[in-house]
Parts: structure tokens; sequence; C-alpha cells
């Protein structure tokens, strides 16, 4: 099995929803996230896939979400914008992109600072 993660990143801002703290308040972070993807078998070219083509679906998916107030974005207007739910909308959106018979998307981390991140990866 071969992994390729890249890394990427995005500035935005959210208000959680019923958390109980302080994080309630609206507030920023300059998000990391990584992403991986895994496959059994190369190309003819020796590559799972081209590490620009990963980055370039990244580009797209974090577009949507870069120097945005997340709560006012779908789906994020009606599901809290927690690392954990941001995690996994990313995963899910990378997928439609780039998921093939040769490689699928494997899990996404969404750092929210150097010290917290939450990843999705299923079952």
């Amino acid at each position: 099995m071969y992994e390729l993660k890249i890394l990427s990143q995005f500035a935005a801002a959210h208000q959680l929803r019923e958390s109980g703290g302080k994080c309630e308040h609206m507030h920023g972070h300059n998000w990391k996230v990584e992403v991986f993807v895994r496959g059994e078998t190369l190309g003819n070219d020796g590559l799972l896939i081209d590490f620009h083509d990963v980055k370039a679906a990244t580009h797209r998916v974090l577009e949507d979400l870069d120097h945005k107030y997340l709560n006012e974005v779908e789906p994020f207007d009606r599901l809290n914008p927690s690392s954990e739910n941001i995690a996994r909308h990313i995963f899910d959106a990378l997928g439609r992109e780039l998921n093939s018979e040769l490689v699928r998307v494997s899990r996404v981390t969404a750092w929210e600072s150097d010290t917290a991140c939450a990843t999705y990866e299923p079952a």
C-alpha cells in the first residue's frame, strides 16, 4: 500500500455552537490541513497520483473556506464548524474530486493550532 500526504492551509473565522465555552464567541484560526491518499498500484509513470493533482484539488476545496466566516458557509450554516466537522467536510469534498479505482482519500487532519487537531478517517 502506498500513501501520499500533502499539507495546505487556510484562514477562517468560526463560532462553535453550544460548546459552553469561550469558543462560542467568534474567533479565527490559521488552519493547517493534512491530506492523505492511498492506493495499492502505481501507474506506468511510477506514481500513485501526481502531488500537483492532490494540491490543486485541495486548493479548490479550501478556496471555499479561506478567509470566510465558516458559520455562513454551507454546510456549516447548519452544521457546527468544529475541527472534526471541517476535517470530514474536506475529506468528502476531496473524495468527490480525487477518488478513482487506483487512489482514494484515506484521511484528512485539520489543525486549528499548533497543538490541537482533528482527523477524519472512515471506519
